[in-house]
């Protein structure tokens, strides 16, 4: 997967002044539109798009330093469609105007150029399974939170201490399938998956009873699941788990990715010190 990702960044870097998009991406790595997204942004920290952008005006940013045409022809090479538009993009990247930088050789941003390499390290063994489920349903309360990627969701944290117990406990009681108990959901991330964009986060159970009078309910498609396992302190495992998933196993196994809601099952001890955590991924096998 790492030497298919090394493509894709030949591909980007040959077509910075040419339209690129990530259907082409995907097929240069060989795998889903959806998947590339996902390992991209675990791997490199930041959208596949955003790199992209990032990339075109590290590029630009020197052509305008370096006098190579008007700012507005470097701006059409580089997708803009008017001057405008690029001064924005180039200001917000470079905190400086394209004509500024011009006329005082003001010192700019470089994004370099990625390239991903496999680093050995004595690591222990990642716990997981993969399983065919049934279509399911999840029954809960849903709000439309951001997207963090480090840190806590404040947003999350509030949705959750503000439901009523006596509702968390009611739930809990229809908790009937796999994960059991009450979970954490979240669906319809935007492609980008960029910071601060939104997602559907439920906080409920899977079961296959009835959505009672002021919840709602998730219906889950059948497929294959792979679901990791974890224990140790909170809430450090949980972010250590979703992060060598995506680094470790996705790279060194023959699945990838595929739309469908996350699902991650917390239990806490008594102090809140320690967690254990149990992540179940929508996946599917890679093809050839």
């Amino acid at each position: 997967m790492l030497e298919r990702l090394n493509e894709v960044m030949d591909h980007i870097e040959g077509r910075l002044d040419q339209s690129i998009d990530v259907a082409g991406l995907a097929r240069v790595a060989a795998t889903s539109e959806y998947h590339l997204r996902r390992m991209f942004s675990a791997l490199a920290g930041m959208p596949l798009s955003e790199y992209v952008r990032r990339r075109r005006l590290t590029v630009a940013g020197a052509e305008v330093l370096a006098g190579r045409g008007s700012l507005l022809e470097i701006a059409v090479r580089y997708g803009y469609g008017s001057g405008e538009a690029f001064a924005r993009a180039f200001r917000a990247v470079h905190g400086v105007g394209p004509g500024e930088a011009r006329r005082t050789g003001a010192a700019l941003v470089s994004q370099s150029r990625l390239t991903f390499r496999l680093t050995v390290e004595g690591s222990g063994s990642m716990r997981y399974r993969v399983v065919d489920r049934p279509a399911f349903t999840v029954v809960g309360l849903k709000a439309r939170v951001p997207l963090v990627h480090a840190g806590p969701n404040q947003a999350i944290i509030d949705f959750v201490r503000g439901l009523a117990p006596r509702t968390l406990k009611r739930l809990e009681e229809l908790s009937d399938q796999e994960p059991r108990g009450l979970v954490a959901v979240c669906d319809d991330l935007d492609p980008s998956r960029a910071e601060g964009t939104e997602l559907d986060y439920h906080h409920g159970v899977v079961t296959s009873a009835a959505a009672p009078a002021g919840t709602t309910s998730l219906a889950v498609p059948a497929g294959t699941w792979a679901v990791f396992g974890t224990s140790g302190p909170a809430p450090g495992a949980i972010q250590e788990l979703w992060r060598d998933v995506f680094t470790e196993w996705f790279p060194s196994n023959p699945y990838r990715s595929r739309p469908g809601p996350e699902i991650l099952r917390t239990r806490l001890s008594p102090d809140g010190a320690e967690a254990d955590a149990e992540l179940w991924l929508p996946v599917e096998r890679e093809q050839g």
